[in-house]
């Protein structure tokens, strides 16, 4: 042990706060919380503990820190926000979840859009999920969008160009806000309408259209009243279909968990007035000899860090002894009390039983797909070494793409898959120097060159001090003899090196004058396919933003009135060449520090309307 850490290790406060480990670079590898720093930290490094992934933690550790609190729920709301913020790689996770999808709520626009997403990291924006699936989503969309008349269309702000409606005002599926059809206030409080909604609260829009269509029957305009009963009918069988009624239960979370050694699942059973509005299902990852109650923890500070509401109660299963410190942390969340307790009779113990049985069936489900994805990638690239006889198993690969237009913006990628999967956090771009005109096979031996040259130099980046089994370079015979000069000259520890062309997708390997063409439905060439296709992909976006800001760069020099500070302005305020050369007079005006001479100017320049 380092003697710095002994010191620090003899000098830990017993009372209860947040430690911090970090590697010899500084990053940042666990965030953790006690009751008591003195006890928990030591025992890290300690023998015999038998906590899966300790050990190997331990040995990373380079420096500790320490932050006091005065609670241990304070020490959790400390937790949050830095794990939040570092990411470390040894805390428990849950595993990513793009591909699940959520209804978000804009809030951060002045007349906020309700739409279909895969993402949830926006500030600014509410999000309800994940849901089941994509088709529940699109569906419970378009009723509501019926219901509320919300704005379907896209952007920051309502409308179009043209300043004309589009068919939904027409049809009455929108207020039209870009006509101020509505007001602001008006418009807020059908947003309000729908949260509720999506909240769980059925009855406030249910009581409404019912009073609306009898005031319209009354007065008989019984059209409008056939209306808001189709929009009473829609709603009520939403809400029906999502609703599962146990009035006596009331309105509570039900937490059901699983684990299964380094994995872990969560299922959340969602209760609003007594009726299951929703099911949410969860994977966590770096579980490992964790206790059920840190597990529970930990989800916990993510789900509800992000949940549109925290309920007055939260059932939890009988493994989690001590929760007091997760109350008081909910508590704070929600403004009032919150009692998480685990129910010992009754239909909300039968509830926690049966989220837990959904937990372990989901854990289950996921352990086969899971099994069943690695068997077909150790398959894929079992063939890899088979077919280009390499001397190992390509267990990381390497891949190099080089994207240009004629020459202009010339950029090139490296994208990394270890055991068949995509290693994200080892990506790299390269802006490519000191190349004239178009030269793929020389961008590629730079990129190569640079790339290598870090590992004699010895460079702490965890990508490039790395050697990979196998590197692939996207091209032909040019850009393979290119990546292996410069591999010989490094005289760097032999790496197998092909290339993958794309038109007839040739596999090139050096000694072999003719391509190995592997089988369309090879797993090892669509494992190639989808490295190469996934190098392409991050160069193309690269080169394509590069190329953005160059243009930019470019127009604004022809600009009357634009120095360095305006220019800083604008790039800030539109974002991209497209949307400021599509802005109107009253954007440019709009744009922050921007005189509305000036704007006028930049606009006459840009439409070539003369002087302003």
């Amino acid at each position: 042990m380092r003697e710095n850490l002994e010191g620090k290790l003899a000098a830990l406060p017993r009372g209860p706060g947040v430690y911090l480990f970090r590697d010899e670079v500084g990053e940042v590898l666990y965030v953790g919380k006690a009751k008591s720093l003195r006890s928990r930290v030591r025992s890290y490094f300690q023998r015999g503990d038998a906590r899966v992934g300790t050990a190997q933690l331990a040995e990373r550790i380079d420096d500790l820190e320490v932050i006091v609190t005065r609670t241990e729920a304070e020490a959790l709301h400390l937790e949050q926000n830095l794990v939040k913020r570092h990411r470390p790689p040894f805390n428990i996770r849950l595993r990513d979840d793009k591909s699940f999808p959520y209804i978000a709520v804009t809030l951060a626009d002045e007349y906020p859009r309700v739409m279909f997403t895969r993402e949830r990291h926006r500030r600014g924006t509410l999000y309800f999920g994940p849901y089941a699936n994509a088709k529940k989503v699109r569906e419970t969309l378009d009723v509501l969008n019926r219901v509320f008349r919300f704005r379907p269309c896209e952007g920051p702000k309502p409308g179009r160009h043209s300043g004309i409606p589009c068919l939904d005002f027409h049809i009455d599926r929108c207020f039209a806000p870009c006509i101020a059809a509505i007001s602001r206030e008006d418009y807020d409080a059908v947003i309000d309408g729908v949260i509720g909604f999506l909240s769980g609260d059925t009855k406030t829009i249910q009581a409404e259209l019912t009073e609306r269509m009898r005031e319209a029957a009354a007065e008989e305009r019984f059209e409008e009243a056939a209306r808001y009963r189709n929009r009473l009918f829609s709603i009520r069988h939403l809400a029906d279909r999502q609703a599962a009624d146990r009035r006596d239960v009331g309105t509570v979370d039900v937490i059901g968990l699983a684990i299964d050694g380094d994995q872990a699942a969560v299922q959340v059973f969602p209760l609003r007035d007594g009726k299951m509005i929703d099911r949410y299902g969860f994977q966590l990852e770096n579980v490992a000899g964790e206790d059920p109650q840190s597990i529970l923890e930990a989800f916990a500070l993510e789900y509800y860090g992000g949940a549109p509401s925290t309920p007055p109660e939260v059932l939890v299963p009988g493994a989690i002894a001590d929760t007091a410190a997760l109350a008081e942390f909910l508590s704070e969340r929600r403004g009032s009390r919150v009692v998480v307790r685990t129910p010992l009779r009754g239909e909300k113990r039968r509830l926690v039983e049966l989220a837990a049985e959904n937990a372990q069936l989901a854990l289950e489900a996921d352990a086969v797909v899971r099994e069943a994805a690695r068997s077909k990638r150790i398959a894929a690239l079992e063939e890899l070494r088979e077919v280009l006889n390499l001397e190992s198993l390509p267990v990381r690969i390497e891949c190099f793409d080089v994207s240009n237009i004629q020459g202009e913006a010339i950029v090139a990628s490296m994208t990394v898959f270890v055991d068949g999967k995509a290693k994200n956090a080892h990506y790299r771009t390269f802006s490519i120097r000191g190349l004239a005109g178009q030269d793929d096979v020389g961008a590629m031996r730079e990129v190569v060159s640079r790339r290598f040259s870090r590992i004699r130099t010895g460079d702490l980046d965890e990508s490039f001090s790395r050697m990979p089994n196998l590197v692939v370079v996207d091209g032909g015979k040019g850009q393979l003899a290119a990546a292996l000069a410069v591999l010989e000259a490094l005289d760097l520890p032999r790496v197998a090196v092909i290339a993958l062309a794309k038109r007839e997708e040739e596999v090139f390997v050096p000694g072999f004058p003719a391509a190995i063409a592997l089988d369309r439905a090879s797993p090892a060439l669509q494992l190639l396919q989808r490295i190469r296709d996934e190098a392409h992909r991050v160069a193309l976006r690269y080169h394509r933003r590069k190329r953005g800001t160059q243009s930019m760069a470019t127009i604004f020099e022809t600009l009357p009135g634009v120095g360095p500070v305006r220019r800083r302005a604008l790039i800030r305020h539109f974002g991209s060449v497209e949307r400021f050369l599509e802005a109107s007079q009253e954007e440019l005006e709009g744009v922050p520090g921007l005189p509305q001479k000036t704007a006028r100017a930049l606009y006459a320049q840009l439409h070539k309307a003369g002087p302003s």
